[in-house]
C-alpha cells in the first residue's frame, strides 16, 4: 500500500491511473479503523481498478471541542489493518494540507440538515461537506463509499454532490454490526466493560419499534420508544424519530409503500452512539 501526506505526491501517483481512465474508488474516515470501514474498503475493491482510503480528522465538524480532542487515533494500526484489507493508496494528510486557508463554504441543505444530527450538532453537516468537497477535489474518484449507519450524513453528501455537479457515484453500503447487534463505531472502543454489555438494547429496540409501527402511530411509537430507554438507568435518549427516506422530514402518518428510516441517538455514559433501521409503512 502507497501512503501519501502531500496532494502534490498522490496527484502524481494517481495521473497515470486517469489518463487510463481507470476507475478510481474512494473511502474517506477519520482513522480509528474497525470491521464496517474494511467493508467499505472490500466492497471498493470489488467495484473498482483502484481503491484509495483517506484518513483525515476534520476539526470542522466537530461542534464539541472535547469530542475533536478524544477522538480515537490509531494510526499504525490502521495502516496494518487497510494493508491486510488490500488497500492501494492511503491518503493522510495534514490540517494544513487540506485547509491551506480557512474554508467559509455554506451549504444550504434543503431541510436535510434540519432535523436529528443537524438539530443537535450544529454546523456539523456543513463541515461534513466540506472536507469531503475537498477530498472529492483533491481523488478525484468516480465511486465513493459511505457506510448507512450515518443515514443523514449519507443524504447530505449526496446533496452536496447534486449542488456541485460532480461526477461521483456516491455509494450507500449497509451496517456492519457487531455479534449482538451493536453496530460498529470507533466510538464503541471508548465504551467500559458494563457500557459495551448494555449497548445491544440500542439496536433491539429500535428493531422492534421496526415492527410496532404496523400496531401503532408514529406518535405511539414514538412514546412507546422513549418509555424503552428511559427504562435503562445507563442510558439517556437525545432523540428517535422517523424520517421519511428520502428528504428526511418527521413522519407524522403512515403512507401506504413509503421507506422510513427510525433513527436514534443515545448517550451511554459519556459515548454517543447513533443507529437506524429503515422500513416500509
Amino acid at each position: 500500500m502507497h501512503v501519501f501526506k502531500k496532494i502534490s505526491e498522490l496527484n502524481l501517483y494517481l495521473s497515470p491511473f486517469r489518463n487510463q481512465h481507470k476507475v478510481v474508488g474512494f473511502v474517506p474516515t477519520m482513522g480509528a479503523l474497525h470491521s464496517g470501514h474494511l467493508e467499505l474498503i472490500r466492497k471498493c475493491k470489488n467495484d473498482c481498478d483502484l481503491t484509495v482510503c483517506s484518513i483525515f480528522i476534520n476539526p470542522l465538524q466537530f461542534n464539541n471541542r472535547e469530542d475533536f480532542v478524544n477522538y480515537p487515533v490509531s494510526i499504525a494500526q490502521d495502516i496494518s489493518l487497510l494493508e491486510n484489507a488490500g488497500c492501494d493508496v492511503l491518503f493522510s494528510p495534514s490540517e494544513k494540507e487540506v485547509y491551506p486557508e480557512e474554508n467559509k463554504s455554506v451549504y444550504d441543505f434543503e431541510g436535510l440538515a434540519d432535523t436529528m444530527e443537524g438539530k443537535y450538532r450544529p454546523g456539523h453537516f456543513n463541515g461534513v461537506a466540506v472536507v469531503v468537497k475537498r477530498l472529492f477535489d483533491i481523488v478525484q474518484p468516480q465511486k465513493a463509499y459511505f457506510g448507512i449507519k450515518d443515514y443523514q450524513q449519507l443524504q447530505i453528501i449526496k446533496k452536496m454532490v447534486s449542488i456541485h455537479h460532480l461526477a461521483v457515484e456516491i455509494v450507500p453500503c449497509p451496517i456492519v454490526r457487531e455479534s449482538d447487534g451493536l453496530a460498529m463505531s470507533s466510538r464503541n472502543r471508548r465504551l467500559t466493560n458494563e457500557e459495551r454489555k448494555i449497548a445491544p438494547m440500542i439496536y433491539r429496540i429500535i428493531q422492534q419499534s421496526a415492527s410496532k409501527s404496523k400496531e401503532m402511530a408514529p406518535s405511539k411509537l414514538k412514546d412507546w420508544i422513549y418509555k424503552q430507554f428511559n427504562e435503562i438507568n445507563q442510558m439517556q435518549l437525545e432523540y428517535y424519530e422517523l424520517v421519511d427516506a428520502n428528504t428526511l422530514q418527521p413522519v407524522h402518518t403512515w403512507t401506504s409503500g413509503q421507506e422510513v428510516v427510525a433513527c436514534v441517538a443515545v448517550y451511554l455514559g459519556s459515548v454517543r452512539l447513533i443507529d437506524n433501521v429503515s422500513f416500509i409503512s
